[in-house]
Parts: C-alpha cells; structure tokens; sequence
C-alpha cells in the first residue's frame, strides 16, 4: 500500500475527486452509494492535502537550504575582501 501511495500523482487524485464530487452533486443515489462517495471523496481530499503539505514542506526547505547557502557565501566574499 505504501508503494502504491507513493506512485499515485497529485493530479489523478485531485481529478477523482473532482468526479466523486461531481456524482454525489448530480444526485439520485442511495444512502448507502452516497455515504460511499462521501467516504471516498473524503479520503482522496486527505491525501491530496497531504501530498500538498509534503510539497509545501519541501519547498520551504529548499528555500531555506538555498538561503543559508547565500549566506555563507556572501560570509565567504566579505572575509576575501578584508
């Protein structure tokens, strides 16, 4: 199951719950199909915000990886310059 989370893409999941979504807008359904969908909907809209938290993550760090590296050299090209 971790493997197949994984290989899952942001997109295909955003675009299944969009069609979730949209059936349980459409209507006509039984109880039972409904709280399905909903159920569904539910845990794809989880892992998107996941993969979208872990995105966020990431960038963040990259941004503060690539900050201390200015740092440092800018340190580097005051201390060359005395």
């Amino acid at each position: 199951m971790a493997a197949e989370k994984r290989r899952e893409r942001f997109e295909d999941l955003y675009r299944k719950l969009e069609e979730t979504v949209a059936k349980l807008e459409e209507g006509g359904l039984s109880l039972d199909e409904t709280l399905a969908l909903y159920e569904e909907g539910m845990g794809l809209a989880r892992r998107c915000q996941e993969m979208l938290q872990q995105a966020e993550l990431k960038i963040t760090r990259l941004k503060e990886a690539f900050a201390a590296y200015t740092v440092a050299e800018e340190e580097g090209e005051a201390e060359g310059s005395c």
